[in-house]
């Protein structure tokens, strides 16, 4: 029914069938929408239409919604349901994203919610709020099939059929042994091709990658990648089997990483979206440009050490903001090659000895090659030999400092347990700092052959 149809369309239909009390035809139209499309057409319906959309969905349905949706519209979903069929959805919702939800309410609402809630359901959401935040036990799910390490095949297809619809993936079995210790994994494709007959013990791979509750998310997004899982294990401290980490959840911490890296990067501080009020995006960004204000005035310092320099050679002022610039475009360059690295990659002291003299050798060819560069067009602009050799000189040096903060700084705040993704504003502003210590005493040295 919704093969040709746009999003508006559906809209469309979705408010006719409201109208006209069709339930039938709604239930129709939304079994073959994902979840995120009914959350879509949630947020696009007039609000007189929402209270009625919800009521028509059944409870699962209702789960789903939730989970797509953000804390101000779920909150205004529980609202609109009341109490008691709140509490039914709140139990139907995945573990993780319930335990996301009422992180970030008061203590006074989130007991309200739980108390209301399966004791089963809410025991389990509790003990996932005592991990550690972005961490594997905050992250994982229960809804996983298990079985045991004497099972038959036969026994494994079956109990994997009983429990396939609250199942959040199929793809891997789980082996226990009689104390619930991980022993081992089977994967779907290894139960097609055994016989009925066969043991799991026989058929199971016993190396199994595994990861803590408390690892951090970081650390499960790259042995996911590593990998190439579709989920992965969380054990306990005995190795007791608690959980799974789905692929999904792992390319949202994917995701929700890289705007933290870009928040960073760019200086901005906490998250600031489209939607966030410009008192609050300033706010925000101001303290780290407040700090990096100070520091940069450092560089209006050096050059007015140098007053007596520019005034004998105004030419110098000319090529200022080059050299400048292209220190920190370098230290910019490197810094993203070296974040970038120490997502995928652990960092030993043979890798670190090897990165740095790989930059340092890209920081002598950039400058050597960017250095004659500016001498020549220098020499052209001005006349002047001198200054060529002392603009090329400068550039040359400065690009070899800038490479080496770019890569340095960040290991060094990494080693600190620093995110080094704070590092670009910080290196762009030494960078500047570097660079005109390096032109002016340049400049300074050979002042008398300049004039």
């Amino acid at each position: 029914m919704v093969k040709n149809m746009t999003e508006d369309q559906i809209t469309l239909y979705v408010i006719k069938t409201l109208k006209e009390n069709k339930k039938k035809d709604f239930e129709a139209i939304l079994d073959e929408l994902q979840p995120y499309d009914i959350a879509k057409i949630y947020e696009n319906l007039p609000e007189k239409h929402q209270t009625r959309f919800l009521l028509f969905l059944n409870m699962n349905l209702l789960a789903d919604l939730m989970e797509e949706l953000d804390k101000e519209e779920q909150l205004e979903v529980l609202n609109k349901l009341g109490i008691e069929k709140s509490a039914k959805v709140l139990d139907l919702m995945d573990n993780d994203d319930l335990a996301s939800f009422l992180d970030e309410l008061s203590p006074e609402k989130m007991d309200s919610y739980l108390s209301g809630m399966k004791s089963e359901e809410s025991k389990i959401v509790q003990d996932m709020m005592n991990y550690p935040p972005e961490s594997a036990g905050r992250m994982m799910t229960n809804r996983f099939v298990w079985i045991r390490n004497n099972y038959t095949v036969k026994e494994a297809v079956e109990k994997m059929k009983t429990f396939a619809k609250i199942a959040e993936t199929l793809n891997y079995l789980y082996v226990i042994d009689a104390s619930r210790k991980l022993v081992g994994v089977v994967s779907y494709r290894d139960l097609l091709l055994a016989e009925p007959d066969d043991i799991i013990q026989n058929i199971m791979y016993e190396r199994v990658i595994a990861v803590t509750a408390a690892t951090d998310q970081e650390e499960v997004a790259r042995m996911t990648e590593r990998y190439d899982f579709l989920a992965i294990p969380v054990v306990d401290e005995q190795h007791v089997l608690v959980g799974i980490v789905t692929v999904d959840d792992i390319i949202d911490v994917v995701i929700q990483e890289a705007n933290e890296d870009i928040e960073k990067l760019s200086a901005s501080g906490k998250s600031i979206d489209f939607d966030t009020k410009a008192i609050v995006a300033a706010w925000r960004r101001l303290p780290w440009l407040i700090l990096l204000l100070f520091i940069g005035l450092v560089s209006g310092k050096i050059i007015s050490g140098y007053e007596t320099t520019l005034h004998k050679v105004v030419a110098l002022a000319f090529f200022m903001p080059m050299i400048a610039g292209m220190t920190g475009n370098t230290g910019t360059q490197s810094l993203a090659v070296v974040v970038r690295g120490l997502i995928s990659h652990d960092i030993e002291k043979k890798i670190v000895v090897r990165l740095i003299v790989r930059e340092l050798g890209v920081g002598l060819i950039i400058g050597i090659t960017c250095g004659i560069l500016i001498s020549i067009i220098a020499y052209i602009w001005q006349g002047s030999l001198v200054l060529g050799a002392v603009v090329g000189c400068s550039l040359f040096l400065t690009l070899i400092i800038g490479t080496l903060a770019g890569t340095t700084i960040p290991l060094l705040l990494y080693k600190l347990k620093i995110d080094p993704a704070v590092a670009c504003p910080l290196i762009t502003t030494l960078n500047d700092i570097f660079s005109l210590i390096t032109y002016f005493g340049i400049a300074t040295m050979f002042i008398n052959y300049l004039t």
